[in-house]
Formats: C-alpha cells, sequence, structure tokens
C-alpha cells in the first residue's frame, strides 16, 4: 500500500482512539472521580499511539514533517466534528466549517510547493 495512504489512514484510527481518551470521558465518566477518567483515558490513548507512531514513521519517510502535521490537523477536525455531534450531542456550529475551511488553506500552503 502506498506509504501516504497508510499513514492517513493509521492517523484516522489513531485519532479515534484520541478524541476518545481526550473527550469521551466527559460523557461516559462525567460522575466518577477524575483519576478514574484519568486512567481510563491513559489505557485508550495507549492505542492511540500503538497507531500514531507508526503512521508518522510512515509518513515521515515520504512527507515533510510540515505537512505531515496539516493531515494531521484536517483528520482531527474530521474526526472531531463528528464526534461531538453524535456523541457528545453538541450543536453543530459555523465555527467548524470555518475552521474547516481554514484548514483547507492550510492544506494549500503546506502542500503548494508539490502542486506547481
Amino acid at each position: 500500500m502506498n506509504p501516504v495512504a497508510t499513514a492517513i489512514l493509521l492517523l484516522i484510527c489513531s485519532n479515534v482512539f484520541m478524541t476518545f481518551a481526550w473527550y469521551g470521558h466527559l460523557k461516559a465518566l462525567n460522575t466518577r472521580v477524575w483519576i478514574i477518567a484519568a486512567l481510563v483515558s491513559w489505557g485508550i490513548a495507549l492505542f492511540e499511539y500503538l497507531l500514531q507512531v507508526p503512521a508518522n514513521r510512515i509518513g515521515y519517510s515520504v512527507l515533510k514533517i510540515g505537512e505531515l502535521k496539516i493531515i494531521q490537523e484536517v483528520i482531527t477536525l474530521t474526526v472531531f466534528v463528528p464526534f461531538s455531534f453524535y456523541y457528545l450531542k453538541e450543536p453543530l456550529k459555523m465555527d467548524y466549517l470555518w475552521a474547516g475551511l481554514c484548514l483547507v488553506g492550510a492544506v494549500f500552503f503546506i502542500f503548494r510547493s508539490r502542486m506547481a
């Protein structure tokens, strides 16, 4: 499989774990003491790192670090918005659209040397 596609796929999976580790406890463990939420989040984050570290190593073999970081940020927002809407029942906001458009601009600027 193409290294960029492999990195992106691993980063998407990693980001799902990351989002649950960072924010899932706000709903699932909101009645527990914070240390329990922290330990559960830490356990979930292990799976994030088991995917994220190889994703970054594979991606860095063919991408510049700035390109890899912008891809990660786009994936983060792409995973976070549905998570906040469906799991946390937060309303969708126009700010998500504006943030997404800013990331489209970031993608353009970070990859424009490859487009020329």
